[in-house]
């Protein structure tokens, strides 16, 4: 499996956003909040993710910023956890619900917590 993040795998359709929120289940593991939904999609890919960091938490651009590209990163590396248990299409979205910056190593040990949560809760 490649370790890439392309533009096909991220969530950018309005319409599966607003669905995903609007029908979506979530799970917690702190400082994240996963929301996801199992839908067709038009992607080849299994999975579609999206990352978002609140502006009420983190006031500097720059700072929003960091964080989602440590984000990519933690999940871009870990995604083989999921793609190898879970064989049907989701949407999910991942938000950083913190009000601090957490050093990588952190975030990586927090992003394998959270998918194997998600592994979890899609198989009941």
């Amino acid at each position: 499996m490649k370790f890439t993040l392309g533009k096909k795998e991220r969530l950018k359709s309005k319409k599966l956003i607003e669905q995903l929120y609007a029908e979506g289940k979530s799970i917690k593991v702190f400082p994240f909040r996963m929301v996801f939904l199992q839908v067709q999609h038009t992607s080849d890919f299994p999975f579609q993710v999206g990352f978002s960091v609140p502006k009420r938490n983190f006031k500097l651009a720059v700072s929003r910023n960091r964080i989602k590209r440590l984000m990519r990163e933690t999940y871009r590396l870990q995604k083989n956890i999921v793609y190898d248990k879970v064989d049907k299409p989701y949407v999910f979205m991942i938000s950083y619900i913190g009000r601090e910056e957490m050093s990588y190593q952190e975030l990586y040990f927090k992003t394998k917590k959270l998918l194997e949560l998600f592994i979890e809760k899609t198989k009941k």
